[in-house]
Formats: structure tokens, C-alpha cells, sequence
């Protein structure tokens, strides 16, 4: 777990998820996507269908990479904000990123500081595994309630490699965290929090992601155990 200590230094009480050490992430993602990172993200800008005129919430934004790729897809007349729980991530968004059209500001995912249908779009990269397991339902419920009806969600998270040696050398760099990373699990919090149009895929080299829409009217949340059993899933 090398990796993962290096890069969370000192964390806030309330965000044990937060990586503090904000100039050694940009470095190290500028150099895990071997001059690839803008074509990956602006992938995922791409798939969270960000238009000009949207405004973009970017939930865990870290050093705000992909807030500002988002910012420039909206332009004109929209804006994306970047939210992460770390004051050093923040600072160095700010200083790198920020702009007219980009802010950044502090903030946790399971306690979104918006007000209700607020955004158009809501996307998060590499994000949901440094939130605490016990909040991530609530992660997914705040996303839900500032996006407008009609409004998309996209999360991206670390696919986890599926070979025997690629999963041992995750686990020794950044722990169990990223080497089990449930990304399965996404689908379903998001249909529980009350998203519909959920559809799923890959972006390589090594990102799944789920993209939802929030229904134009309220439905109820589905029960992704009772739907399945249902279906005779099991």
C-alpha cells in the first residue's frame, strides 16, 4: 500500500478518504495515463453529454482535471464546479484550473452543498472509492437531488485488473481498496437513489463507468434484489 500512503499524507476527520497530497497525485496521474490523460478524459466529458449552457458539478474533482475539461465543453454561457474533500486538492485547482468558467470550492460527496435541481450534469472520476463505504448511498442520493429532472450522471471509477498479476500488484501499490474495487456495485446504488436510463461500460485503460438519467418525473427507487428475484435472477 506504498502508493496509497504516499498520496493521502494528512486527511481531514470527516473525509478519511481524502488525499492530501495534491501536487504528487497530478504528477503521478499525469504519468499512469503515458501522455493519454486529456483523450481519456475528454472521453468521459464526452459520455456525461456536458452541451454549452449546462452547468457541471464534478463531484471529487481532486486537482480539477476533468472540471476543467468540463468547463470548456459547456462554454458559453455554462459553468462546472468542482467539489473534493482535501484543501490541498482544492488549492492546487484552484491555482492550476480555475477560471470564469471553472471554480472549485470544498465539499463531500454524501453532503453536497447545492441547492435541489441545481446542476444538468453531474460527473465524478476516480472518486467513489475514496468515499467511506457507509455514505456512498448517500453520495449517490445529494447527486441525485441537485441534478434537474432530465439531468445526467456520470461516474467513473478504477476497473479493477483482472488478471492474477495485475491484481497482486494493485493490492501491493494501493491496497485492497483498489485491487476489490466493487465497481458492480454502481448500477445498483445509482437505480436504488432513484436514477433511470442506467447504462454501463469501459473506457481503457482501466476505468468502468455508469451513466444515468434522472427521470423527468419521480419514480420510486428500485430494489435491485427484489427486481432480480423477480426475474427469477437467482
Amino acid at each position: 500500500m506504498v502508493l496509497r500512503q504516499l498520496l493521502h499524507g494528512k486527511t481531514p476527520a470527516d473525509a478519511p478518504g481524502a488525499i492530501g497530497r495534491a501536487r504528487l497525485y497530478e504528477a503521478f496521474t499525469a504519468a499512469a495515463f503515458a501522455g493519454h490523460r486529456r483523450r481519456f478524459y475528454r472521453r468521459l466529458v464526452e459520455l456525461s453529454g456536458a452541451a454549452p449552457g449546462d452547468h457541471v458539478l464534478d463531484v471529487g474533482c481532486g486537482p480539477g482535471y476533468l472540471t476543467a475539461l468540463a468547463a470548456g465543453a459547456v462554454t458559453p454561457g455554462g459553468h462546472a464546479t468542482g467539489i473534493d474533500p482535501s484543501p490541498a486538492m482544492i488549492g492546487t485547482a484552484r491555482r492550476l484550473r480555475g477560471g470564469p468558467h471553472c471554480s472549485f470550492q470544498l465539499g463531500r460527496a454524501e453532503a453536497l452543498e447545492l441547492a435541489d435541481g441545481s446542476v444538468d450534469v453531474v460527473v465524478s472520476s476516480f472518486a467513489l472509492h475514496h468515499v467511506p463505504e457507509g455514505v456512498r448511498e448517500a453520495a449517490f442520493a445529494e447527486m441525485f437531488r441537485v441534478l434537474r429532472p432530465g439531468g445526467r450522471l456520470l461516474v467513473a471509477d478504477f476497473r479493477p485488473p483482472r488478471g492474477r498479476l495485475g491484481r497482486h500488484m494493485a493490492g501491493a501499490l494501493a491496497g485492497p481498496v483498489m485491487r476489490d474495487n466493487p465497481v458492480a456495485r454502481i448500477a445498483p446504488m445509482a437505480r436504488a437513489a432513484g436514477f433511470g436510463t442506467v447504462t454501463d461500460g469501459e473506457v481503457r485503460p482501466f476505468a468502468y463507468y455508469v451513466h444515468a438519467v434522472r427521470p423527468e418525473k419521480h419514480l420510486e427507487p428500485v430494489d435491485d434484489q427484489r427486481r432480480d428475484e423477480g426475474n427469477g435472477a437467482f
